[in-house]
């Protein structure tokens, strides 16, 4: 099928619980929107506080299920962290039945030669380290739920490796198979495990990486939406371990 394509039905997440990192802008912010306005409760992560609160009050404004909010460092983020997290999920919810792993560093586009090891580190932490211990920590939770479905953000670098994308090429190369460990070890029937890769889009990271592009030539985070809803809804309860492409 042409996920660009998918025509979700206005319900198709209601009464779901989803977290989404990275949600403060970009593609983060288009899918809390986006999976709120089809009936989900969205608990919004983010390093920035007063972006997380915008998002909050602009779902709140559309008439949305009110949001939650959950600011976390994931480059520093401790064992004790994520324990205190999951608490106050389960306190607040009791299940959790969707993950969006948005949050991403894009770390610097040179030779691995001159690659800071610094940098490699922050980079590894965030795209990498930071969606297998979340969803290591959640998984009571997302066994909870009737249908759960865990969403990794891949790229056309972790497909196939170019030159000058560093550590971001190497997490995404990573996050494929992290997520098909999920898939194939998981002896949970209800909780799935795939990955996205929204291709060239409107955000803050692809004008970083191309900054002679002009913007105005890609998609924007909204259009690519189809594809994140489908992954999150039950019209993909078959798909596990797989990875689609937003913009096909």
């Amino acid at each position: 099928m042409k996920y660009s394509e998918y025509q979700p039905r206005s319900d198709l997440l209601k009464d779901r619980i989803i977290l989404i990192t990275g949600a403060g802008d970009g593609i983060g912010r288009a899918a809390a929107i986006s999976y709120a306005l089809h009936g989900a409760t969205v608990v919004l992560h983010g390093r920035t506080l007063n972006k997380l609160e915008v998002i909050y009050d602009e779902i709140a404004g559309l008439g949305a299920p009110r949001p939650a909010i959950l600011p976390l460092q994931l480059s520093s983020a401790s064992e004790r962290d994520y324990e205190l997290l999951f608490e106050t999920l389960s306190k607040q919810f009791g299940r959790l039945d969707g993950i969006l792993h948005n949050a991403g560093m894009l770390g610097e586009r040179i030779e691995l030669a001159n690659y800071s090891p610094g940098v490699w580190d922050d980079v590894m932490a965030v795209n990498l380290r930071a969606p297998f211990v979340l969803t290591q920590a959640l998984l009571p939770l997302l066994e909870k739920s009737e249908h759960a479905s865990v969403v990794f953000t891949s790229s056309g670098v972790g497909r196939q490796v170019r030159e000058r994308w560093g550590a971001y090429s190497v997490s995404k190369v990573a996050i494929e198979a992290v997520s098909q460990l999920f898939a194939k070890e998981n002896v949970h029937p209800h909780v799935r495990f795939n990955c996205i890769n929204p291709g060239a889009t409107r955000t803050a990271m692809r004008s970083k990486a191309y900054p002679d592009e002009d913007p105005l030539t890609l998609p924007t985070p909204e259009s690519i939406m189809p594809a994140y809803l489908y992954l999150m809804g039950d019209d993909s309860l078959h798909m596990n371990g797989q990875s689609i492409d937003a913009q096909d």
